[in-house]
């Protein structure tokens, strides 16, 4: 293996292999890490592939390989137990099980996810093959066949009433999931499924087939393939070691499973490290996640030839080479006040100097916080408080928010708008950006379904004004959003203003709002990874408050 790799990908199905080609194709050097451990390992075909339909996996993964060999990519067995960023801040050392290490200016995990099956016996065994989840995998193959849904989750019925699109003898074994509501009940009936009551006790097979359901009763229910709801758990251990955790999936109000959070191109809360594929869309299939994959690739490309350029230019001038933007700054911190005076904290003019110094401040992706706890909330009206160069609302607007962003920096509100604009019409439309004083403006009351503000640290008075406001301007049913510096940074080497009194903690926000109006979601002390202005990587931790004001 190289000394160091322009990307190291982690995980090699689908997704990895998509984006190793595609980095490959960029003639960046590459090496692919790889357990061979593939989730769709158990399943006879791949479907719904174009120009693939009815692959074999083992037969798709090894084309994929010996294109991406074929494009000078490197491809090694082993399993990525931790990565962690190098003392100089530019790049990724890599460890692997057997030992063997190797370094990266960059990281895509395409690790995918796990299958959490119901604990029945005989069930494993038979999965991928007659005992199924997704309808559009492998429904096809068993269309017309007797079908049994195994009934534990909520979801059940729905997946009853799906797969009686593909077969008109479906039986919901009702096992020990809820019972289904007054108006599932109807549909079961309207659409000629059959219910059974009582546990399931076992699978049981006639030579190498399903033959049927048996119960606890002892009854014996004929079936030739059996549905299941696994949980689908985002397979994320090498991101463990860089502060990254997978967050949980919920569908209809229920969870089903776990995944790592990232931005549309697939950049995560940690610079430098990207994931595509099932490690953070658990619903893709092998199309979707090859195809993210390769946008994802191009969005890692297009960081390094931006990080090359600035490299070159400083070689050209003479001067020394800049550290790299993952190294600088983490993302997420619009508001770190730095180290100057409090005066100048809250000054205008020089905010407005601060962002005239250099062509950008932050680093253009989403606080993490916030796509950790909105990505599941249905889009409405949102409010981006101290937006600064506009990374948040952009990314609310990108999922269909109607976004308010407010800051009192004029530079930081032109950035934010020159880059709307830039991703077209639409995407503008939905952003209006205010100039205000956050110090005393006060937003629409009850208007907001969302009010989101990140780093906003204010000496104590200010701030609880500010929050009071900012409680106001939830519309009955509406999120609250608060994000900030905990006080524990102070002992870090992190460049944080030393004035005590404008940290504030989660459980002090949510002690300050009406209990009979509000319903607190979370009250969390994160920790996250950050490299200080020395390149030096540290544990920070962010405040974060969730509430819900009631309807």
């Amino acid at each position: 293996m190289e000394e160091k790799y322009d990307v190291v990908v982690v995980g090699g199905g689908a997704a990895g292999l998509s984006g190793a080609l595609t980095l490959s194709r960029a003639r960046r050097s590459v090496l692919v890490v790889d357990a061979g451990a593939p989730r769709n390992a158990p399943a006879g075909h791949v479907h719904n592939y174009l120009g693939r339909e009815g692959t074999p996996p083992g037969e798709l993964l090894a084309a994929g390989r010996a294109e991406v060999t074929g494009y000078g990519g490197e491809i090694v067995t082993g399993t990525a137990t931790s990565a962690h960023r190098l003392e100089d801040g530019e790049g990724f050392r890599v460890l692997l099980a057997d030992g063997r290490e190797v370094r990266a200016r960059r990281l895509l995990v395409t690790t995918g996810l796990v299958d959490e099956l119901p604990d029945v016996p005989g069930l494993a065994e038979r999965w991928g093959r007659d005992v199924l989840h997704c309808p559009y995998c492998h429904g096809w193959e068993v269309r017309d066949q007797a079908i049994g849904v195994l009934a534990d989750s909520p979801m059940a019925a729905h997946q009853a009433l799906m797969f009686r699109q593909w077969s008109p003898r479906v039986t919901l074994f009702l096992h020990t999931a809820p019972k289904p509501t007054d108006e599932e009940y109807e549909q079961l009936a309207a659409r000629g499924v059959t219910l059974v009551e009582g546990e399931v006790a076992a699978l049981e097979t006639t030579g190498d087939r399903l033959g049927g359901v048996r119960m606890r009763s002892g009854e014996l229910v004929p079936c030739q393939a059996v549905v299941v709801a696994p949980r689908f758990t985002a397979r994320a251990g090498v991101l463990a070691s860089l502060g990254l955790e997978p967050v949980e999936q919920l569908a209809g109000g229920h969870v089903i499973g776990s995944y790592v959070p990232a931005d549309p191109t697939g950049a995560t809360s940690v610079p430098g490290v990207w994931v595509a594929g099932n490690v953070a869309d658990l619903r893709a299939q092998v199309i979707v996640s090859a195809a993210s994959a390769l946008n994802t690739a191009a969005a890692i490309n297009a960081d390094l030839i931006a990080e090359d350029t600035r490299h070159a230019v400083a070689a050209h001038r003479g001067g020394p080479e800049p550290r790299s933007d993952h190294a600088e700054r983490t993302p997420g911190d619009h508001h770190h006040a730095p180290a100057e005076s409090t005066a100048s904290m809250f000054s205008e003019q020089a905010w407005e100097e601060r962002y005239r110094s250099r062509d950008a401040i932050w680093s253009g992706r989403p606080n993490p916080q916030l796509v950790t706890e909105t990505t599941d909330l249905s889009p409405g009206t949102a409010l981006d408080v101290g937006c600064g160069e506009g990374a948040d609302a952009l990314w609310l607007a990108e999922r269909g928010w109607r976004v308010t962003a407010a800051d009192f920096a004029t530079v930081a509100l032109r950035r934010g708008a020159e880059r709307a604009d830039a991703l077209g019409a639409e995407m503008a439309g939905r952003i209006d950006w205010v100039h205000a004083d956050l110090t005393s403006w006060a937003p629409d009351e009850g208007y907001f379904n969302l009010v989101s503000a990140h780093f906003m640290h204010l000496p104590g008075e200010q701030r609880e004004a500010l929050h009071t406001r900012l409680a106001a301007a939830v519309a009955p049913g509406g999120t609250l959003l608060i994000v900030g510096h905990h006080f524990s940074d102070l002992e870090t080497t992190m460049p944080r203003p030393n004035v005590p009194d404008m940290f504030f903690t989660a459980e002090e926000i949510a002690h300050s709002l009406d209990p009979d109006r509000w319903d607190i979601l979370v009250t969390d002390t994160r920790p996250r990874l950050a490299d200080d202005p020395e390149g030096r990587q540290v544990t920070i931790h962010d405040a974060v408050l969730r509430a819900r004001r009631r309807p």
